[in-house]
């Protein structure tokens, strides 16, 4: 008999890496997996199961529904940010056999369990576990388990990386969202970011070294921030933003839409510094940007930074403004796409999906 397949994780909005691993997973396996979910917007569909409040709803649905699955976790409440649901996750998993896959990708989390209190520790501990299998976006978190943690059941590494539809992202940008956009279009030169406004992910940073470049080349550079909305310190947001009229936000930007706005953008920076992946630096590489990156997850083909360091930031992000990087890019591109069709059958499968 085959094991029912279950994606368990948050669906955008908010959009960040988590969510967008989610759903771009469940738009290629809508007919062969169930998605139990939550995130801001509501949504609905064959298979799908949305939970308004997800510590209380997931109890009540692993009783009715979980029963021998195969239970896909890329939820934050259990490993990552450990909480009193665990020893209940806990006693149902056994009751009801499913098998419990956790995909890791906070690359924040080997550093962040240093501050964990005894009882977190102890709860993460309680919750490793009881994992079947881990799969983990890199190397790095694969060692962290293995070598700090003590794990001993199966770790696999399969990176984030999912082809995406892209005739499913020219449709028009909403009329609201070109008109916030005007002023960013029609700047010389063009610099988009991604991120949330919390330090970790560097929008000073990166505001400063463009704020740098004005000033030094006398060029009309605009900023577009994409802000995921999932973590914001308003007080962060405010010098970011302060006297500043060259930078745009735009907010909860629909994933797909994403590509559009990239490409019409000249460079692309990322700045978080705790980046397990990084898929939005790939994405760019896809919409054909130079791309500016932390020296963190993935950096192959990108022009690199060391996080914090605005001077260096800036000496990059004027190279990626004056150079032809275009070939280079292009055969990024390709090498990405290859990988991600790769990564696409390998999840497949460690999941256990019957193919189609």
């Amino acid at each position: 008999m085959k094991k029912k397949i279950i994606l368990l994780g948050p669906y955008p909005p908010p959009y960040g890496g988590v969510s967008i691993y989610i759903s771009t997973l469940f738009d290629f396996l809508t007919d062969r997996v169930y998605l139990w979910t939550y995130g801001d917007r509501e949504i609905h569909g064959p298979n799908v199961h949305f939970m308004k409040d997800k510590r209380r709803d997931i109890v009540p649905l692993l009783l009715r529904e979980g029963r021998g699955a195969r239970i896909a976790d890329c939820t934050h409440f259990l490993i990552e940010y450990p909480s009193a649901l665990v020893p209940i996750w806990r006693i149902i998993k056994r009751f009801l056999g499913f098998d419990w896959v956790k995909i890791i990708q906070d690359g924040s989390l080997p550093s962040r369990y240093e501050s964990f209190s005894l009882f977190r520790r102890m709860l993460f501990r309680m919750a490793v576990r009881s994992v079947d299998e881990f799969v983990t976006l890199n190397e790095e978190l694969k060692t962290w388990l293995r070598d700090d943690i003590g794990v001993t059941q199966k770790v696999s590494v399969i990176k984030g990386l999912f082809p995406i539809p892209f005739h499913d992202a020219e449709t028009p940008l909403p009329a609201v969202m070109e008109g916030v956009l005007k002023p960013f279009l029609v700047r010389r030169k063009k610099v988009c970011s991604i991120g949330v406004f919390i330090p970790e992910y560097g929008f000073a940073h990166i505001a400063e070294a463009v704020q740098r470049l004005r000033s030094e080349t006398g060029e009309d550079i605009g900023l577009l921030l994409l802000d995921g909305d999932f973590a914001t310190e308003e007080e962060y947001k405010s010098e970011v933003l302060r006297g500043r009229d060259w930078i745009i936000v735009l907010k909860n930007v629909a994933h797909l839409k994403v590509f559009q706005v990239l490409k019409r953008s000249d460079v692309f920076a990322r700045g978080f510094g705790l980046e397990s992946y990084g898929l939005s630096r790939v994405e760019a590489i896809w919409c054909g940007l130079p791309v500016i990156a932390t020296r963190a997850g993935e950096t192959r083909g990108m022009l690199l930074y060391d996080f914090g360091d605005v001077e260096e930031l800036t000496a990059q992000l004027k190279r990626a403004l004056s150079e032809d990087r275009s070939q280079e890019t292009r055969k990024w591109a390709a090498r990405y796409q290859m990988e991600a069709e790769e990564n696409l059958s390998a999840i497949i499968a460690k999941l256990g999906v019957e193919e189609s």
